[in-house]
């Protein structure tokens, strides 16, 4: 509106400017010419003019809507199943000023479970990074902000993240004390049982930032020197009199004990909190939820020296097949075996204690030792496999669990598990039921000891121990030692396999 008043006043002025001319033209020149030529000039400028404005108002709309064809949008972490709350950044594959499409890698996640690699629902560039490497992201929270075209669905997230941003807004101010901190800093507060209001910020307009936290923290736990007085540590003297005028005999003896100052140590190192993140975090909450149950302990040995005999057989045609076959393989199958008979040992509680489920599937889970920490990711439908299609899949997990790779898929889905503590050292184990599951196996280390044959003889035998975790809500005794005796024949005398396996 202001440019066309603009555009009105100045095609007025001009044109008062001009017809004052053309008239004093007319009446001092009777040239027809000269007349013509001033309305002429008149028409030309107005046109020029017109023409200026025009582009103008043309260059300020243009800019106008390149503006508002630019949308930011933060990119929060989605959902990614599991019940996960929470995750860990172990790479970014973008950068401020890259130009991201759909369905390209942003950056690589790590929960308790898996990791995951995060990819993009826009086309646009990457403005922003919302989280170093390593440092924990929340579900829900945003990931990174990108510069996308204006469409329905980006400015219907932009206007939740604003209404998002604003209800938290609102629920500070109404504490009463507004202390400025990121949701880290807020974690890590909270977790140490640290009031944010009592901690004095370094940061921008107060920010209270991580540092400030754990210069807090170790203020905190640092021990209160007790201050020692000088005459504590002096000897005591005893009182001088005068002497008497008569003689009188000595005085008795004092002798003076010297005192030993206290020797105080210093630590050779200072105490340091961390937060529990990742498997740890995982593993207390597992654990928290498998002291629920009332476990029932089983222990045995097996003289699985045929058993090591037919595994050095066995060996060579696996390698032939760029197969490494160790006992494992055949540990679970023949638990595999044995659970089609006790299927009670393959099923699962609910949380109200009211119905089991028997699984159709024997997906057996195997106890890793990773460079993260403990995992467990199972082996699907044994039932269906051989021997050496599990010897396959348990090396493609291995090599998984060793490079950090393994996926959510494979760490889901477990209804019974083995743990092979022996290929560390020991015999017998305490093993943990994994809820939902009714039993898990521990397996010892291999033994070369002396035993009875059947003719009294003292023979070289291999023994290995197996200690037995079932849930005692669901499974009595005799079903476990009768699992276990099956399991037992199976290992003892591996012939059996083939009257059992389909």
């Amino acid at each position: 509106m202001a440019t066309f008043i603009c555009k009105r006043l100045v095609q007025r002025t001009i044109s008062h400017i001009h017809k004052a001319k053309l008239q004093r033209h007319i009446s001092q020149s009777s040239n027809l010419h000269q007349v013509l030529s001033c309305f002429s000039n008149t028409n030309c400028i107005l046109n020029k003019t017109n023409s200026l404005i025009v582009s103008r108002i043309s260059k300020e709309r243009q800019l106008h809507l390149s503006r508002a064809l630019n949308v930011l949008v933060q990119y929060k972490l989605s959902d990614i199943g599991e019940g996960i709350r929470e995750v860990v950044i172990l790479e970014w594959f973008v950068k401020p000023g890259d130009k991201v499409h759909q369905f390209d890698s942003i950056c690589e996640v790590k929960s308790d479970k898996a990791s995951v690699t995060i990819t993009s629902r826009y086309d646009g560039v990457v403005k922003k990074l919302y989280h170093d490497v390593d440092a924990v992201a929340l579900v829900g929270q945003p990931l990174v902000d990108i510069e996308t075209e204006s469409s329905e669905e980006c400015v219907k997230q932009q206007e939740d993240v604003n209404e998002a941003d604003a209800g938290t807004e609102v629920s500070r101010a109404a504490d009463g004390v507004k202390t400025l901190a990121t949701p880290a800093v807020r974690r890590l507060a909270s977790e140490n049982n640290i009031k944010l209001a009592d901690v004095k910020g370094t940061g921008k307009e107060g920010r209270v930032l991580k540092e400030d936290v754990l210069k807090y923290l170790e203020a905190r736990q640092a021990p209160t020197p007790t201050p020692q007085t000088s005459e504590a540590l002096l000897p005591s003297t005893p009182a001088h009199f005068p002497p008497k005028p008569t003689t009188a005999p000595p005085p008795p003896t004092v002798k003076v004990v010297q005192q030993q100052p206290p020797v105080i140590t210093t630590p050779s190192g200072e105490d340091r909190t961390v937060p529990l993140k990742g498997v740890a975090k995982a593993m207390v909450k597992i654990m928290t939820a498998a002291l629920k149950i009332p476990p029932f302990g089983y222990y045995d040995e097996i003289d699985v020296t045929q058993l090591v005999n037919l595994r050095k057989k066995l060996k060579v045609i696996a390698e032939q097949r760029g197969i490494q076959l160790s006992y494992m393989p055949i540990f679970i199958k023949a638990a595999s075996l044995a659970l089609l008979k006790y299927p009670v040992l393959n099923s699962s509680l609910d949380e109200a204690c009211e119905n089991i489920t028997y699984k159709a599937s024997h997906n057996i889970g195997i106890a890793m030792d990773t460079p993260e920490g403990l995992l467990v990711p199972s082996i699907k439908n044994v039932q269906n496999l051989s021997i050496f299609d599990i010897a396959s899949e348990l090396n493609r997990l291995q090599a998984l669990g060793l490079s950090g790779k393994l996926g959510t898929q494979d760490l889901s889905g477990t209804t019974f598990s083995l743990s092979n503590i022996g290929s560390i050292g020991g015999t017998y184990a305490r093993p943990v039921i994994m809820p939902p599951n009714v039993a898990i196996g521990a397996i010892g280390k291999i033994q070369v000891l002396p035993r009875f044959d059947e003719s009294g003889e003292i023979k070289k035998a291999h023994i290995m121990n197996v200690s037995w975790s079932a849930d005692h809500r669901v499974i009595d005794g005799a079903t476990m030692a009768r699992f276990s005796n099956l399991w037992k024949q199976y290992l003892e005398e591996p012939t059996t396999f083939l009257l059992s396996l389909k």
